[in-house]
């Protein structure tokens, strides 16, 4: 029978959303039965997706936290149990919707999420560094983000985020993205392999297939904004990432110097090719602060690795492609940088004063607040007859 009190508490756990998937514990199904006795004490079951679901102490800590805050409750009796392959069936339905099976949501027309990859020509240049700050910069700034570590063969994503030893939960056929502290989701090959050093030596249908799983076969849930951290060059990933996602807007990564300017340039000209948006150039370790200067209020820039490549590839995009194609931003060399994404703490969030986090800030702000353009996109149109 239902009471005022037990509905109060249904409501309250309502408000729990499983940690992984982001959706209330009830409209999973996993609140499998809840009781409250005369004395106001609170029996109830909960089921996790699997056995051995990594964020269980959170899940426990959240329903005990909501049902505290329900006046006339005197206690929780928490017990977990695990889905059955059925209630798991059901859980996939619920959360697909419906859809066929490897259906690309960001693909579909109706799709609200922004998709960048982040591109560069060659290796080296801080292209993961900078996926993984602007994914936390655009969170920090209040948006739902998602990060694909599609460098199949060089996956350093997962470890700059700190997750690199977590493995992702699995719903039937259904991949969750692991959380992150920050609410950044993330998906890595390297979260798929049997071990952290097993080595991936795949060549064209495999990479295909893997850039498909972790985008069709992962729930992202309602996302604001994908980052898709690419492999440097102009392989088979950003091909295949062309043929998939047409509208994704790519943004090039590369540093002053001219050897990392020309390529960058293919990199760009390429994501044309697959016709993709290129949205802007990131030039990073553009520049040395002089600490010598700093420290007596000045500013003299040390240009380590030379000048003007940044400007250079987006002068050369923008006459290719006939529309604008700015420098979003010059991130200076910091120690910081480099220490944060070994650490597992991005400077974005663990020094968000420092210039490099600044510029960082800035350039994440641009994109997340980009209107869509049609200018450089393939609108997918075919004549049926003529005039």
């Amino acid at each position: 029978m239902s009471t005022p009190l037990l509905e109060q508490v249904q409501a309250a756990l309502a408000t729990v959303n499983d940690p992984e998937i982001k959706r209330p514990i009830t409209e999973l199904g996993m609140v499998d039965s809840v009781t409250v006795d005369e004395a106001g004490k609170v029996a109830l079951t909960v089921l996790l997706t699997v056995a051995g679901c990594p964020l269980k102490s959170t899940i426990e800590r959240d329903v005990t936290a909501a049902i505290d805050t329900v006046p006339g409750t005197t206690g929780v009796d928490l017990e977990l149990g695990v889905m059955t392959d059925e209630q798991r069936t059901n859980l996939r339905g619920v959360l697909s919707g419906g859809k066929a099976q490897r259906e690309i949501p960001f693909a579909q027309a109706g799709s609200l999420t922004k998709v960048f990859a982040i591109a560069s020509g060659k290796g080296g240049v801080g292209k993961s560094s900078v996926t993984v700050n602007l994914a936390l910069a655009m969170a920090a700034q209040g948006f739902k983000v998602g990060v694909v570590d599609a460098d199949i063969y060089g996956h350093s994503v997962p470890a700059m985020l700190g997750v690199a030893d977590s493995r992702p939960t699995q719903v039937e056929d259904l991949i969750m993205p692991v959380p992150t502290p920050s609410g950044v989701s993330v998906i890595s090959i390297g979260m798929l392999k049997p071990r952290r050093d097993q080595v991936v030596a795949w060549r064209g249908p495999m990479l295909d297939r893997a850039l498909v799983q972790m985008l069709a076969d992962v729930y992202w849930g309602d996302l604001d904004v994908l980052l898709l951290d690419l492999p440097p060059g102009t392989g088979d990933v950003a091909i295949s990432l062309g043929q998939h996602l047409p509208g994704a807007e790519v943004v090039v990564v590369t540093t002053p110097q001219e050897a990392a300017a020309e390529v960058a340039e293919r990199a760009g000209t390429m994501a044309s090719m697959m016709h993709q948006r290129v949205v802007g150039v990131v030039e990073n370790m553009s520049y040395l602060p002089c600490p010598h200067c700093t420290a007596e209020g000045t500013d003299h820039r040390l240009e380590i690795f030379g000048s003007g490549g940044g400007d250079r590839v987006a002068q050369t995009l923008s006459a290719r492609f006939g529309y604008d194609v700015p420098v979003l931003g010059r991130i200076p060399l910091d120690i910081a940088l480099r220490e944060g994404g070994d650490a597992g703490t991005p400077i974005v969030t663990a020094d968000p004063a420092a210039p490099a986090a600044r510029v960082l800030a800035d350039v994440a702000q641009t994109l997340a607040g980009r209107g869509r353009g049609l200018a450089g996109m393939q609108l997918g149109l075919t004549p049926t007859s003529k005039f």
